[in-house]
């Protein structure tokens, strides 16, 4: 195995990471009765809903505090109150996501302190859980906003264990699966007599389509309730690297054991899921994924000429980068050139030469002579520019549809994908 060397950029050009806010706000889309409110101009917003709503093509819901000029300089923490009580009024949620911005970050405003006050101020919002996350665009990314909004619900929320349900466990899902990703992991959950709570739980994107009556809050997710209950539960599958503190909570709170699974793509990864599901059930795995291993192995068996030898290169956030470079490799292809966003525990785990953190100017320079690049939407250009196919993956895809009900984890998911990418260089 070669020793990874991890090389860093100094410079930005052409930017490949997203804000910890548009990850945060990610996360919190999988809450229901949630409304998300970032501390910040109405700019911050803006530039936050955006991308988010090209990837999802769904409204987000998102407010602000509206900060200007005058407040920044003279004072907004009475933006704040108003906002919040505002939205109170206005929405009703059963949830509340306050975010900071680089700017409020900068002047040192202590939302913690002001929330408190606001509190004591109005006994009516004691019952309206309040999760505060630290999500400035100076540092992090959307991966990192995604966690701190994880391991924050984790904190405060769920209240104090009286025992545990044998069949309920929780399932922390990271930035690096879709909404189709974590109905899949939720149905392979339940064939073992397993009910799982999903934190956030994006699966009801799916269905959100049908759903005419917009309130400006979440109408789908992990309920109240749910997180209410997470302290009962028996066992947390951590699904990603970056979920890992989340579970420590858990374990630290509530005593529940925990397993971090940095892959569900693949045949291995697959398999050392659901032999966990099986430990934790006590039942067998199911015949249904059975039969679908056999067709997974025989789908490998002749699909493997189109993949050997290839050289691919991808630029990814650092879970989603791990599972598709690992899965890639298991097929023989050759990475050429691995682009990240920030440095991560799980780059350790990848058999590469090395990892660059870095943006998309750095991606396009070293791709060249690549067979296949594998990236997000704003790489369309470099593909052009380089005459590369280009398969999308990651946060944003706005030139493509249907990304939401696309699947990469189990042995259904990992099909997808595989012939996904074996159509790609069948073409070539």
């Amino acid at each position: 195995m070669a020793i990874l060397s991890v090389t860093s950029t100094s410079v930005t050009i052409n930017p490949l990471k997203q804000s910890q806010a548009i990850g945060a706000t990610l996360a919190f889309l999988g809450l229901k009765g949630m409304l998300p409110l970032l501390h910040g101009s109405p700019g911050c917003s803006a530039f936050t809903k955006s991308p988010l709503a090209q990837h999802l093509r769904e409204a987000i819901p998102l407010s602000s505090t509206a900060m200007t000029e005058v407040s920044t300089i003279m004072g907004d923490e009475d933006k704040v109150e108003q906002a919040i009580l505002q939205m109170v009024q206005r929405y009703q949620p059963e949830i509340l996501g306050l975010c900071t911005t680089g700017l409020t970050e900068t002047k040192g405003d202590d939302l913690r302190r002001l929330t408190k006050d606001i509190r004591h101020r109005y006994p009516e919002l004691d019952n309206l859980p309040i999760v505060l996350v630290s999500t400035p665009d100076f540092k992090g990314t959307l991966q990192d906003g995604f966690a701190a909004v994880v391991e924050s619900i984790v904190k405060e929320i769920p209240q104090n264990s009286g025992g545990c349900y044998l069949q309920q466990v929780v399932v922390l899902a990271s930035s690096a699966f879709t909404p189709a990703d974590i109905e899949q992991v939720k149905e392979i959950i339940a064939a073992f007599g397993l009910q799982a709570i999903a934190i956030p739980d994006l699966s009801g994107l799916l269905d959100s389509q049908w759903d005419h009556n917009y309130n400006g809050i979440t109408g789908s997710g992990t309920t109240l309730a749910e997180l209410q209950q997470i302290g009962h539960s028996v066992f947390t599958l951590a699904l990603g690297e970056s979920m890992r503190g989340a579970a420590k909570i858990l374990e630290q709170r509530f005593n529940i054991p925990y397993e971090v699974f940095s892959e569900l793509t693949g045949l291995g990864a697959t398999d050392r899921f659901l032999q966990a599901l099986a430990d934790i059930s006590g039942h067998h795995v199911p015949e249904k994924y059975r039969r679908q291993r056999r067709q997974l192995q025989d789908l490998m068996l002749h699909t493997h000429t189109y993949f050997g030898g290839k050289r691919v290169s991808v630029a990814l956030e650092p879970d989603l980068l791990l599972s598709i470079v690992t899965f890639l490799q298991s097929m023989g292809v050759h990475i050429h050139t691995a682009v990240t966003t920030t440095r991560s525990p799980v780059l350790e785990k990848l058999t590469i030469p090395c990892v660059t953190i870095g943006d998309l100017e750095d991606f396009e320079q070293m791709a060249v002579g690549s067979d296949l690049l594998i990236a997000n939407s704003y790489t369309t250009t470099i593909s052009k520019r380089l005459n590369i196919p280009l398969y999308r993956q990651g946060i944003p895809i706005f030139d493509r549809l249907g990304h939401a009900l696309s699947t990469k984890v189990g042995y259904q998911g990992t099909k997808q994908l595989l012939l996904d990418i074996a159509n790609l260089f069948f073409q070539d």
